[in-house]
């Protein structure tokens, strides 16, 4: 048999929540899971996270990375990659290092790729602001 090493070692899926299951609480899973029930509270995971296509997931998920195909109502922070997939329904916000969303994915949130406060880019940084406001006191 061969194996697929998707995001864990040994390329196996450590848990699989099965289409006609609802689980309500907090997982804390070592490896990958995939998730093709219904998942609400919380979602800690070393691996991978998937949300298949049947799967609805009103959680908060912290995880190496995140996948989803389905349904999404919480916010998903992964230290690698979120891949938002062609069919899913993503409302909340993402903090991760990679993103990828597919053509036909709604995403309703907000998305942060790095550390720290954001730069808008429009806005002067607080140091020049305070200079600025200082010499017109001045005149």
């Amino acid at each position: 048999m061969k194996r697929n090493n998707i995001s864990e070692p040994d390329g196996l899926m450590n848990t699989i929540i099965g289409k006609d299951t609802v689980i309500t609480g907090t997982l804390d899973i070592k490896g990958a899971l995939r998730v093709e029930g219904t998942v609400k509270g919380k979602i800690i995971c070393s691996g991978c996270v998937t949300v298949g296509s049947t799967g609805l997931v009103e959680a908060e998920i912290e995880a190496e990375s995140a996948i989803v195909a389905g349904a999404m109502k919480g916010n998903v922070n992964t230290s690698e990659k979120i891949e938002l997939q062609a069919k899913c329904e993503m409302d909340g916000d993402l903090r991760t290092k990679s993103l990828v969303i597919e053509e036909g994915a709604v995403f309703c949130g907000a998305c942060s790729m790095k550390d720290g406060p954001p730069n808008l880019g429009f806005l002067a940084p607080e140091t020049e602001t305070q200079t600025a406001l200082s010499a017109e006191e001045e005149n």
